[in-house]
């Protein structure tokens, strides 16, 4: 029965691949890439010499209908993303939106996700957490920061790093800046880096240190008060 596979790859090193992601992509009859040239190396490490096609999000949602109904027609479709799980924080989700509507089966391989690794390394609770991806650039940014304000489980935000100190600014602004996070970036790559402290400390830190690669941010949830900390602030005012 033909269906699409989702199929996650690298976030840095090329061996981070699973055994039936390569067997996935070797007998797809086509590949949909984020980008044709990022994939192209990944293929060529394994030997892989399939048909690609673009699919990313500028073009997506043209393409979606389409390409469910050729996989319905009897093709098996394999999709990936530049790095990592296609669907998380990158094109995916509507080509397996439109397939379960079409009825076409939907096959998801485990595999690399950039976050996991970052949070579990943050030394932060990770037995609960919300993931937020990237924050809006603009409109809504400031209400959904409120709102993560009082969020009780450990947050998973992804950032840029010419935003980096941006965010952490308005990250302390939000959640205080003795928060404790963690940064995580160029995960699985050769200059991979994991950095904890505070948001206060981590300002200090990526302004004397120029952040490069990809940014994974974790940080703590929101802790209540206890009533020792209010009898302190009692007696400072």
């Amino acid at each position: 029965m033909t269906k699409l596979i989702v199929v996650p790859t690298p976030v840095g090193n090329l061996e981070d691949i699973t055994f039936r992601a390569i067997r996935a992509l070797k007998e797809a009859d086509l590949i949909l890439a984020e980008d044709t040239r990022t994939t192209a190396v990944l293929l060529k490490h394994y030997n892989i010499q399939n048909r690609m096609q673009s699919h990313h999000k500028f073009n997506e949602h043209r393409s979606v209908e389409q390409l469910a109904s050729r996989i319905r027609s009897g093709e098996q479709v394999a999709l990936v993303s530049d790095a990592g799980t296609p669907s998380i924080s990158d094109p995916g989700f509507l080509l397996v939106r439109e397939c379960v509507r079409q009825g076409v089966d939907v096959e998801c391989l485990p595999g690399a996700t950039a976050f996991v690794p970052a949070l579990v390394n943050s030394g932060l609770p990770c037995d609960t957490f919300c993931f937020e991806g990237f924050l809006p650039l603009k409109k809504g940014r400031q209400t959904r920061l409120k709102e993560l304000a009082t969020e009780s489980r450990t947050i998973v935000f992804y950032e840029s790093p010419h935003r980096l100190l941006k965010t952490l600014t308005q990250l302390s602004e939000y959640f205080g800046e003795e928060r404790p996070a963690s940064i995580s970036r160029e995960i699985s790559k050769l200059h991979e880096e994991t950095v904890r402290g505070s948001l206060r400390e981590l300002m200090a830190h990526f302004t004397s240190n120029n952040p490069r690669g990809e940014i994974v941010i974790i940080t703590g949830g929101y802790m209540k008060p206890s009533n020792k900390d209010k009898n302190k602030e009692s007696i400072k005012n």
